[in-house]
């Protein structure tokens, strides 16, 4: 009877959310461990199929980055990173589209299919869902002078239209994303994971983005700090503890949240069933923005 009766109080601990939640639209970034991982994989797909059946509409959009940079060694094509981006040429976006779009977009669906979900796979090419143009990288050199890099066939979003998406909600599907753009132009261009759920959270007016990460969340002198604002995150960021692969993160969940976003989170993906921890519990798990 005890274990029971913590059971229902779970169950109970969770009311609130679902109640919140019913009918909203949640944007996961889905990368790191969470997408290697047997266990992780099952859990993530898990979470995913029950808070569409509990009534809450998930948007996965997914990395991909340690395929594609296997299929890249063993085609020996040359592929170099410049500040953690990677500098895109026409055969390295061919691959990237191929692994991103043709496999692991798929084996999502696959594996959310397997728990029960309906989903359909697509990426931002596909009904004219995500608009970018090319990305110029600017930086400040050892001099203190403001530089540009061009990172070849790489994107930022300038528009996206949610249309496809209420369209696939509408009829009980999951819509699973890949990030691949297309230019004005008509040119194919690859979008940072984390950017582009960013950008699609921010034009469905979502109630919250969750980037899957493999760190507790966000660091500062070493510990875990779980509510964070624009602010504090700009203070971090200029006294160097938010710095590297965090600052990318933390600004995008900054622009989610300027473009209508609700809420935004920074978890860790390497713990089993992490999305529903955040979402329906009260304590939750990792960094919350806001």
């Amino acid at each position: 009877m005890p274990n029971q009766a913590e059971k229902i109080n779970h169950i109970l601990e969770a009311l609130p959310y679902l109640i919140k939640y019913s009918g909203k639209t949640i944007v996961i970034k889905y990368g790191g461990a969470a997408m290697i991982e047997e266990d992780l994989k099952a859990s993530f797909a898990e979470d995913i199929v029950l808070l569409k059946y509990l009534g809450i509409n998930p948007v996965v959009v997914h990395g991909g980055g340690p395929e594609i940079n296997q299929l890249i060694k063993s085609l020996n094509l040359n592929t170099q990173f410049v500040r953690g981006h990677r500098v895109t040429d026409e055969a390295t976006m061919e691959v990237v589209e191929m692994v991103l779009t043709g496999k692991v977009n798929k084996q999502i669906v696959s594996l959310i299919q397997e728990k029960g979900g309906k989903t359909v796979g697509l990426s931002g090419k596909d009904g004219g869902l995500a608009i970018a143009e090319k990305y110029l990288m600017e930086f400040e050199d050892e001099k203190g002078e403001r530089q540009s890099l061009d990172l070849g066939l790489v994107g930022k979003i300038t528009s996206v239209n949610p249309t496809l998406i209420y369209t696939l909600q509408a009829e009980g599907f999951i819509p699973i994303i890949s990030p691949v753009a297309v230019s004005q132009e008509g040119k194919t261009l690859n979008i940072n994971a984390d950017t582009m759920a960013g950008a699609i959270a921010a034009a469905l007016s979502a109630e919250k983005l969750i980037l899957l990460t493999d760190t507790p969340g966000i660091l500062i002198d070493g510990k875990l700090v779980t509510g964070l604002n624009k602010q504090m995150i700009d203070g971090h960021i200029r006294s160097g503890q938010i710095s590297g692969g965090m600052i990318p993160k933390v600004e995008c969940c900054l622009d989610a949240i300027h473009g209508g976003v609700k809420r935004a989170h920074i978890i860790d993906g390497r713990v089993p069933h992490s999305v529903l921890i955040e979402v329906l519990t009260n304590q939750g798990i990792g960094s919350l923005i806001e």
